[in-house]
């Protein structure tokens, strides 16, 4: 059997449980002839057991016979911040508006959930990264 042909790959974020034709999976998946409903279905199947509305990013690998895989990571690192310190938003003027503050400690257990898709050896590395990214977002970062 030959090999089938890689068309290209689709990055998408998409909420957990709720994925339907609408923008932006419906024109992304539309413009390489795949099987909007198709994806949808098993999309939804994957993630239902999963917090409802949780932004879940998604690659979807397209082939040349119009069929197609996927693999779901973990939710972006300012989901899981935003959540751990029950915010809505981060800063519109991060640097001098603080929007909140986050502990290490709490930044650790974020790590540990995230490792396997961040580019980290350990999990003080990984906290290290979300760190970062929770002062970008206007958080001061504690002890």
């Amino acid at each position: 059997m030959a090999k089938k042909e890689v068309l290209g790959l689709i990055k998408l974020q998409v909420p957990a449980g709720s994925a339907n034709p609408s923008p932006p999976i419906g024109p992304a998946l539309g413009q390489r002839g795949l099987n909007i409903m198709d994806f949808c279905k098993q999309f939804n199947d994957k993630t239902k057991k999963m917090e409802k509305g949780m932004p879940i990013p998604v690659v979807i690998t397209a082939y040349s016979d119009r069929s197609f895989t996927f693999i779901t990571r973990k939710p972006p690192n300012t989901y899981w911040i935003k959540k751990a310190i029950n915010l809505k938003s981060g800063s519109k003027t991060p640097g001098t508006v603080v929007a909140g503050k986050i502990t290490m400690k709490q930044l650790r257990e974020i790590a540990k959930e995230k490792i396997t898709d961040m580019n980290a050896n350990d999990i003080d590395g990984a906290a290290q990264m979300l760190a970062g990214s929770a002062r970008s977002m206007g958080l001061d970062v504690v002890e």
